[in-house]
C-alpha cells in the first residue's frame, strides 16, 4: 500500500498513537460479535495503521543512515 493511499487521519497519528489503536482494534475483534462486513472494515483499518508505522520506521531508519553518513564524512574531513 502506496503511503499516499493511507488516510490523512492515520498519516497523523504518531507510531504511539498507531499502535495504541491497532491494540483497541485487536481487543474489540476478539471479544465482540461483530458481523463479517464490520471486522474486515476494522482488519483494513489496522492494515492501514500498519503501513503508515512501516513507513514511519523507515523514515527514520533513512535520517539515521543519512545522520551516520553526515557524521562520517565530518571525521573524514577533521583527520
Amino acid at each position: 500500500m502506496k503511503s499516499k493511499k493511507i488516510p490523512a487521519d492515520i498519516k497523523s497519528k504518531s507510531i504511539k498513537e498507531a499502535q495504541n489503536e491497532i491494540k483497541e482494534i485487536i481487543a474489540n475483534l476478539e471479544s465482540s460479535e461483530s458481523n463479517l462486513e464490520e471486522s474486515m472494515d476494522k482488519y483494513n483499518r489496522m492494515m492501514e495503521l500498519n503501513y503508515h508505522i512501516q513507513d514511519q520506521f523507515k523514515k527514520k531508519l533513512k535520517e539515521i543512515r543519512v545522520s551516520k553518513f553526515d557524521d562520517s564524512k565530518k571525521s573524514q574531513i577533521k583527520d
